[in-house]
């Protein structure tokens, strides 16, 4: 999402392509792990980066129980608890998810890269 708001050049072709092409969620993992960093320092991005989401079309998705027990159930291919996140809630909502991160492609889901 940052890379997409904040036309970041490490975002792919193909992840900006699908972005432009259809519906972008936001998960609340990923408000929450941006706002932790920002804190700690971890990450420069402007305040009103959540703003910026909204006005480029990004919609809500809140993290649900049943998201939380299909994270926890997740292999530990990966063991940052924000991604499994992401991971679990695409697989549950039959959402495409655009990350660069290589250890996405251990899991099944729709993954552009």
């Amino acid at each position: 999402m940052l890379w997409a708001v904040l036309n970041d050049p490490r975002l792919s072709k193909a992840q900006a392509a699908a972005i432009s092409d259809g519906e972008i969620y936001l998960s609340s993992a990923s408000v929450w792990e941006i706002g932790i960093k920002r804190a700690l320092g971890k990450l420069d991005v402007p305040p009103e980066v959540f703003e910026i989401a909204v006005e480029a079309g990004c919609r809500p998705l809140p993290i649900s129980w049943t998201h939380a027990q299909a994270a926890a159930d997740l292999p530990m291919h990966h063991g940052d608890p924000f991604d499994r996140m992401l991971i679990a809630q695409a697989r549950c909502e039959g959402l495409r998810l655009a990350s660069s991160d290589a250890k996405f492609a251990a899991y099944d889901l729709d993954l552009i890269a």
